[in-house]
C-alpha cells in the first residue's frame, strides 16, 4: 500500500476548532502534525496489521483475547497506582462482582467493564464518539471506589479553593487544568466537534485517535480515572478503525514507557502554547511507535499458540500410532504447562516421580531420549527441559 496516497496526504488539512471559556484561557484544537514524519511510521503500522491479520487467528483467538484483556487491564491500572500484580490482575478479572473483597479488585473488574464497553461500541456501525460515551466510559471504571469528590459520570467544578493539577517537575512541570463545570463541559462539546470533523475530513484514525486522547487528558474532565478513561477512548476508536487486539494492549507499551508517555504530554503542550509548528508530532508519533511494537508482539504471540496447537496435535497422533507411550505423552504435556523444569530436579517432581515408581533408570533415561530424538523436548545450555514448541527466550508480555 503506498501510504501517502492512500492513508496520509502530503499535508494534512488545517483543521482546527477554537473554544472560548469563561474562566481561563481560550483553547484551540489543531492537528499539529508534520505528515512527512509520520510517512514511514504509518506505512509500518499498517504493513503490521495486515500481516498480522493475515495469520491463523480464528484458532487462537478466546485465547489471544483473554490475554490482552488481562495484560491490558494490569498495564492501565499499574499506570495510575494499581497495586495488583498480572496474575493477581488476572484472579480478580475471574471474580464474580459479589465476591469483591478488596478496591484493588474493584479497579481491576471496573476497567474491564470499560473495555467491554468500547469493544462493543466499535462493532456498532453507528456508533460515534460523544460525551455520552465518554460520561459511560468514566462511570464505568469509577463504580463503586472510593474518592472524596468523585462522583461516577460527573463532570468535574472545582470550589474556588480548590485547584486540580496534573503531572508534576520530573515529566515536564505541572499543568492547571479547567476548574469551572461549564468550561469543561464546552471543551468536551469542542473535542467532539472538532473528532467529527476530522472524520469528515479523512484524517486517519492513527492520528486521530492519539490526538483526541492528548486533548482529553488536557481537559482533565473528571476528578480522578481520567487516565484510564483517555486510554479506553482511544482504544475504541482503533478499535472502530478496524485494528483488532492492538488497541487494548498499547496499554502495556504506554506503562513501559511511561517516563516519555507523561513527559510528552507536558511537552507537546508547551511547544503548541508557544505557538510552534506541528506540536503534537512527538506525541503522534510515540503512539504509532507503540502500535509497532504491540502489532509486532501480537503477531509473535498468534505464531507461538498456532505451533504450540500443530504441536499438541502432534503428540496426539503420536501418541495413538504408539510411536510414543503415555508416559513420553504426559512428560510433554506436564511441559507444556510447566515448562521449563530443572532437568536435575525432575525426579522430584511428583507427577514424574509417580511415572516411575515401579521402574528403572534404563527407562526413565529411555522415554527421554526417544522424546529428545523426536524433538518433542529439548535441553537448554543450562540444563532445562522445555517442549519441542517452544524457545527458551523469554517472549515480551502482550
Amino acid at each position: 500500500m503506498d501510504i501517502r496516497s492512500d492513508m496520509l496526504p502530503p499535508t494534512l488539512p488545517e483543521i482546527s476548532r477554537r473554544i472560548e471559556t469563561d474562566r481561563c484561557r481560550p483553547f484551540c484544537f489543531q492537528i499539529g502534525v508534520d505528515a512527512a514524519a509520520l510517512v514511514l511510521p504509518m506505512q509500518r503500522v499498517e504493513d503490521a496489521h495486515q500481516r498480522f491479520k493475515a495469520t491463523p487467528l480464528a484458532h487462537v483467538a478466546k485465547r489471544l483475547e483473554r490475554e490482552v484483556i488481562a495484560g491490558s487491564v494490569f498495564g492501565t491500572n499499574t499506570i495510575e497506582g494499581g497495586t495488583l500484580s498480572e496474575e493477581e490482575t488476572v484472579a480478580a478479572m475471574e471474580l464474580d462482582p459479589a465476591q469483591i473483597q478488596q478496591v484493588e479488585q474493584r479497579r481491576v473488574l471496573n476497567i474491564k467493564a470499560a473495555y467491554d464497553r468500547a469493544a462493543q461500541a466499535a462493532t456498532d456501525p453507528s456508533w460515534r464518539l460523544s460525551v455520552d460515551f465518554i460520561k459511560q466510559i468514566h462511570a464505568l471504571i469509577t463504580h463503586q471506589l472510593p474518592h472524596a469528590d468523585n462522583r461516577p459520570g460527573v463532570i468535574r467544578n472545582n470550589p474556588k479553593e480548590r485547584l486540580t493539577h496534573v503531572g508534576d517537575s520530573s515529566h515536564g512541570g505541572r499543568y492547571k487544568p479547567p476548574q469551572y463545570e461549564g468550561d469543561i463541559v464546552r471543551l468536551l462539546d469542542g473535542l467532539i466537534g472538532w473528532h467529527s470533523e476530522l472524520v469528515a475530513g479523512d484524517v486517519h484514525p492513527l492520528i486521530r485517535a492519539p490526538l483526541v486522547h492528548y486533548y482529553y487528558e488536557l481537559i482533565h474532565p473528571f476528578w480522578d480515572g481520567n487516565g484510564r478513561v483517555g486510554r479506553v477512548l482511544e482504544a475504541a476508536l482503533l478499535l472502530a478503525a478496524g485494528y483488532q487486539y492492538a488497541p487494548f494492549a498499547l496499554a502495556r507499551y504506554y506503562l513501559e514507557q511511561i517516563d516519555v508517555y507523561f513527559s510528552l504530554f507536558n511537552a507537546c503542550r508547551k511547544a503548541a502554547e508557544k505557538h510552534r509548528p506541528q506540536p503534537h508530532t512527538a506525541f503522534v508519533v510515540f503512539h504509532q511507535e507503540g502500535m509497532l511494537t504491540t502489532i509486532n508482539r501480537l503477531h509473535d504471540r498468534v505464531d507461538g499458540l498456532v505451533s504450540r496447537l500443530l504441536f499438541q496435535t502432534r503428540c496426539r497422533e503420536l501418541l495413538d500410532s504408539k510411536s510414543i507411550n503415555a508416559r513420553q505423552y504426559t512428560i510433554v504435556s506436564q511441559l507444556l504447562a510447566q515448562a521449563p523444569i530443572d532437568l536435575l530436579a525432575l525426579r522430584q517432581v511428583p507427577w514424574y516421580a509417580s511415572l516411575y515408581l515401579k521402574l528403572n533408570d534404563k527407562t526413565r533415561s529411555r522415554d527421554l531420549s526417544k522424546l529428545r530424538d523426536c524433538g518433542l523436548i529439548f535441553l537448554d545450555a543450562d540444563k532445562r527441559l522445555w517442549p519441542g514448541s517452544a524457545r527458551p527466550e523469554k517472549r515480551p508480555p502482550l
